[in-house]
């Protein structure tokens, strides 16, 4: 039997099939009493369903663009079909829906989850099919990527060193800071459909040199922006954005507290109103950030505090604060505050965390004691008053479709190394590349970057037009998922030498294991955001 040629109408068939199930899933959720809160283990496997059918929906275009498209959208839709069966089966009156509900899929799923169909893929990753002006971004940083960033990054990894201010300095030299602040105030973002996908494109190429040191550079400036684009006053945005743009001030979030993670509207840390040494209004900081990254040599953290000591209004009580802060030591500091020479009783410390992977970035546990914030540092000033939850989470958005693309970038690097190894290793006498299953797992990597790399330009699209806040996650929940499989598969294609750490492949393992944790962990994503809006969205119907 030969391989078979793509079927993109059957293929879109079968996509409409395994939405109709999610569909009926997320009704028979709705239904039950206490909903995604308390049929959790339902909810969690609903969400991610659903993500992966969407991700199907977003490779029907890419799929009319060619064979090799056509093959990538018809494997891809079949591994999703298999997906969705496999957390049906035994599970169909969970689900609300008859015994094999997938069936009318079968002969798509023979065909297009075939070993040889998959293996045909092993080196044809298919093509990116951006226009002009993004291939010239995505090349123009994947160069200073690939010529900068990975000479560093083995040597970042296994020292646990620090991001060195050559790569920062070059990032933004090229723009990479002020890809999302708007052109009036220093940046280059000019609105339009491409904004996002240029963040993407970036983002991609930065985190398949390095997770650390690359892609999750950008992130931090990139939430800060679109807080203050969202809530910032005029004469916030004036003084803050041509400094994010330039990297004159490089900021941290302090979001998370030791008890409360995912649970942003619990946070504890209080901000209370006092006058500054020179009898300038302001605010008085208290409390313990934790898993705040680049804490160390940022300038300014972008910190979530309450400013409503009753607890009752959760995240109604909350506001944002730039909070400039000296830079410090990687390995731990202390500051003590004074302004104008004048001390104000403010402390700030910092202990640094140790992480398996993802080093460079150095994440910090921040404890402030009476640290002083100018009054015209809460975003939004009293408009902004109890609105920081809001402002955080427009940029948490868009953080978690550039999570996506740092799990796109990932996944790339580990094909491309589980496919040149695989090329040139040699095991009883032939190249491992020969082996049906080699290839097999080559093809399945392939298509899985490429799916989740078409998803995140078709959420960038969606975000560019003010809309895909529930696909931004969706996309985060699946790809980074699958960033996990894909990095472990290429580690077993280098054999004992992917466990070792002499071989890039065993940083890239360790980097994609916090992709689905952090910026929003994935079941919080899944319970709290997908299963949710699933359900509010089927009760519009």
């Amino acid at each position: 039997m030969g391989i078979a040629a793509p079927d993109l109408p059957a293929c879109a068939d079968a996509i409409d099939l395994a939405d109709r199930v999610v569909g009926k899933a997320v009704r028979r959720l709705a239904a039950l009493e206490g909903g995604a809160d308390v049929h959790q283990v339902l909810a969690y496997e609903i969400a991610h369903a659903a993500s992966a059918v969407a991700t199907a929906k977003s490779l029907i275009d890419y799929g009319n663009k060619g064979e090799v498209e056509a093959k990538i959208c018809c494997a891809y839709t079949a591994d999703m079909l298999h997906d969705v069966a496999n957390k049906v089966l035994g599970r169909e009156d969970d689900w609300g829906v008859e015994r094999d509900p997938l069936g009318n899929a079968h002969a798509f799923m023979t065909q297009f989850r075939a070993a040889e169909f998959l293996a045909s893929l092993a080196d044809q990753p298919g093509p990116l099919h951006l226009s002009s002006d993004m291939e010239m971004v995505a090349d123009t940083f994947d160069a200073f990527a690939q010529n900068v960033i990975a000479p560093h990054a083995e040597h970042v990894h296994r020292t646990n060193a620090d991001v060195p201010e050559e790569i920062i300095t070059g990032m933004a030299e090229l723009g990479a800071f002020g890809l999302s602040v708007p052109s009036e105030y220093g940046g280059y973002s000019e609105g339009g459909d491409e904004e996002y996908i240029a963040m993407v494109a970036a983002t991609e190429a930065l985190s398949k040199a390095s997770l650390g040191i690359g892609g999750s550079l950008i992130t931090r400036p990139e939430i800060l922006t679109r807080a203050l684009v969202k809530g910032g006053t005029e004469e916030q945005k004036q003084k803050w954005l041509p400094l994010l743009a330039t990297a004159e001030v490089m900021p941290a979030v302090a979001v998370t507290e030791p008890d409360y993670g995912s649970d942003v509207a619990g946070i504890k840390v209080m901000a209370t109103r006092a006058d500054g040494p020179n009898g300038e209004a302001g605010w008085v900081i208290n409390g313990v950030k934790t898993w705040c990254t680049f804490g160390a040599r940022a300038d300014a953290l972008t910190l979530l505090a309450r400013t409503d000591p009753d607890r009752s209004k959760t995240h109604k009580g909350l506001s944002l604060f730039i909070v400039p802060k000296p830079r410090g030591d990687a390995h731990g500091f202390d500051f003590t505050q004074d302004i104008d020479g004048k001390p104000t009783g403010g402390t700030m410390t910092g202990s640094p965390i140790d992480t398996i992977g993802y080093r460079g970035m150095h994440s910090y546990e921040i404890a402030l004691e009476n640290w002083w914030v100018p009054a015209e540092n809460q975003v939004g000033m009293e408009e902004g008053l109890g609105k920081g939850f809001y402002y955080q989470m427009a940029g948490f958005e868009n953080g978690r479709l550039q999570t996506a693309a740092r799990a796109v970038g990932v996944m790339q690097a580990a094909y491309e190394l589980g496919l040149e190894y695989a090329e040139n290793r040699k095991v009883f006498g032939e190249s491992i590349i020969d082996y049906q299953l080699i290839r097999a797992k080559l093809g399945r990597i392939a298509v899985l970057t490429q799916a989740g790399r078409q998803f995140s330009y078709a959420v960038a699209t969606l975000m560019a037009k003010g809309q895909g806040q529930m696909e931004a996650s969706m996309v985060k929940a699946y790809v980074c998922r699958a960033a996990e499989w894909v990095t472990r598969e290429s580690m077993q294609i280098h054999g004992g030498m992917g466990y070792a750490e002499e071989y890039e492949i065993s940083r890239l393992f360790v980097d994609a294991r916090v992709l689905s944790i952090f910026e929003g962990a994935d079941e919080t994503l899944c319970l709290k955001v997908i299963a949710r809006q699933l359900i509010a969205n089927s009760n519009q119907d």
